[in-house]
């Protein structure tokens, strides 16, 4: 069975765009996990044609930065898929041969299929956040032995699991990906590149300076973290004084481990 998760809040600009993508793939069902909505996202799905093979998750709240992923793995799990393929709500780009190859590339034999969204990044115009945040993705694969993945991450762009993976991974981890990629590693599960696409055709919306600043400032905070796990440190968002939490905080543990107990 192949699922595919969709993380949904706020989304109805592009939502239409982003599911057409989705069930053109042989998908048996799409999970959109909707949190804290308010601009008729749940009903844009409910409408939706081919929703026989839509089965929505509805949070009235917020979940937060990368929980909604780790909820949606958790339900695909429980129902059985082999493959779950992940892809963000306001993804309108024409993305579905990158969604083909990623489906392809679990169903081969790769556990963590990823995306490479930097092909070509111009070090010269890109902000020095993004600088280190690159850097700090590229250290991380180093230092896992995944040289080969180069900058790519489970923390930016559509990717795929295993059922293997979800049955060897904790779903808490599932929401700090970089510490996910650790215990990936660690397991000895294969993580491959499946394709590349630069950020900009993914087609997300361009949401500001502040956003995408905080935004950074959380992958940074997630990979300081994942660094931890790696050498069996308590961990930490801090790097020489400065912590990095960006959107952390908007985290809810408390509803992914309620709903971790509940199924």
């Amino acid at each position: 069975m192949l699922c595919a998760v969709i993380p949904v809040q706020n989304e109805a600009a592009r939502l239409n765009e982003a599911l057409h993508n989705i069930l053109a793939l042989p998908i048996d069902f799409v999970l959109p996990v909707v949190n804290g909505s308010r601009d008729g996202s749940r009903e844009i799905i409910r409408s939706f044609p081919q929703k026989d093979r839509i089965k929505q998750i509805h949070f009235p709240k917020p979940l937060g930065i990368d929980v909604p992923r780790a909820v949606g793995a958790l339900h695909a799990h429980q129902m059985g898929a082999e493959v779950v393929l992940f892809v963000d709500g306001d993804m309108a780009g024409n993305i579905r041969p990158v969604l083909e190859k990623l489906l392809q590339s679990v169903q081969n034999g790769v556990d963590l299929s990823l995306v490479d969204c930097y092909p070509a990044l111009d070090r010269e115009v890109a902000t020095p956040v993004v600088n280190e945040l690159v850097a700090l993705r590229k250290l991380l694969n180093q230092s896992l032995g995944l040289a080969g993945l180069g900058t790519a991450s489970p923390s930016h762009g559509p990717h795929a699991v295993s059922r293997r993976l979800l049955d060897s991974v904790p779903f808490r981890e599932l929401a700090v990906p970089p510490a996910a990629l650790v215990g990936v590693a660690r397991k000895g599960l294969k993580v491959g590149v499946a394709a590349s696409i630069p950020h900009c055709e993914l087609g997300s919306p361009d949401r500001g300076p502040h956003h995408a600043r905080l935004i950074a400032e959380t992958i940074i905070g997630d990979h300081l973290e994942a660094f931890c796990v790696l050498n069996n440190r308590t961990r930490s968002r801090i790097r020489d004084g400065v912590t990095f939490n960006g959107y952390h905080h908007t985290r809810r543990w408390d509803l992914l481990e309620a709903e971790i107990r509940s199924l």
